[in-house]
């Protein structure tokens, strides 16, 4: 009889059991030829081109620690930079928004602009930058009441400018920089994002520049929305579940992950998002019927972009990060410059 070769952690009603064949991670042989030849990244789903549609990438990590993954992701949520609004000038501002908040709210606006066509702002640099390391956009607004406008309960109409979004915020070029992006590259990545609601009398004047930086310096600069990996799960039917028990059996996992065929029997369609709730522990009489796994070198993961990145290049960006933080490490181990 062959034994299984996938790496398994198998759910029970209360606790997590290793697979009798599986000894665990720690005991491991980490052999980098046998990582070499098990390893694979396989892309299972993007949506980055579509309308109405969030920047999103799911790929597989398959036949690597998890100390890894966690790597990558870790990579992906606070050293993978971007470009955002780091200081505000605030020169009028009547609006009912307090100072600080607005310049909180402006600062997680997302932006388009490629950190990669950037440099990180020098901290003996003057405080506007440069056209090499800094973005330009001014906020000049002002509510006033519309003079065709007719007395309604409703303040639909009466008003222009009472409602302010990120469409309002205008890129100033610096430099060169009007000869080498368009206003579309580097402005707000959605444009009805609102900032405040105004009335007659409510004024912006604001000065706003956006740096590179990165997000275990602020989540604003996290290039990420959600960057999240799970387990790939197993569900395996060890015996014939017909009829009513397998409508229950149905009803215990994730829609789409248990079918009945065409004379009553239940089986597994597509075991991938199940949410592994055990449910099924549930009924005694089916508590035997399944056996429900996760093999744990396999990962899903799951990247959304806020978009100045399309979801792939993160990870590439954090691939990178991490080669480099490799070498910088068998530099340090081979005496440095010594």
């Amino acid at each position: 009889m062959q034994v299984d070769e996938k790496p398994k952690v198998y759910l029970t009603e209360y606790k997590v059991k290793q697979d009798a064949h599986d000894y665990g991670m720690a005991d491991d042989l980490w052999s980098f030829e046998n990582f070499k030849k098990k390893f694979r990244i396989v892309v299972v789903r993007q949506a980055y081109n579509e309308p109405e549609t969030e920047p999103l990438i799911e790929f597989d990590l398959i036949g690597c620690l998890p100390s890894i993954a966690n790597a990558f992701r870790r990579l992906m949520l606070s050293e993978v930079p971007s470009m955002a609004i780091e200081k505000v000038y605030m020169y009028n501002n009547t609006s009912i928004i307090q100072d600080e908040v607005l310049a909180h709210r402006l600062g997680l606006i997302p932006l388009k602009a490629d950190p990669r066509l950037f440099e990180y702002k020098s901290e003996e640099g003057n405080d506007e930058g440069t056209d090499q390391d800094t973005l330009e956009y001014k906020l000049k607004i002002k509510c006033t009441r519309r003079k065709d406008a007719k007395d309604t309960a409703l303040s639909d109409g009466l008003y222009e400018n009472q409602n302010v979004y990120s469409n309002h915020i205008k890129w100033i070029p610096k430099g060169k920089q009007g000869s080498l992006f368009r206003e579309s590259d580097v402005g707000p990545v959605h444009e009805k994002i609102l900032i405040s609601k105004m009335r007659p009398g409510h004024e912006f004047d604001i000065k706003l520049l956006a740096v590179k930086g990165v997000g275990k310096d602020h989540a604003k600069f996290s290039p990420v929305s959600t960057a999240t990996y799970r387990l790939l799960p197993e569900i395996t039917i060890k015996r014939p579940v017909m009829g009513d028990d397998a409508k229950i059996l149905q009803s215990c996992f994730s829609p789409g992950v248990i079918d009945i065929d065409g004379n009553g029997k239940a089986y597994v369609k597509d075991a991938r998002y199940d949410s592994c709730s055990r449910n099924v522990y549930r009924y005694p009489h089916l508590a035997d019927a399944v056996d429900i796994a996760r093999i744990r070198d396999h990962f899903i993961f799951s990247v959304e972009s806020v978009g100045a990145y399309p979801p792939h290049d993160i990870f590439i960006e954090a691939v990178k990060i991490l080669k480099k933080k490799c070498r910088q490490f068998i530099h340090e181990l081979d005496g440095g410059n010594q």
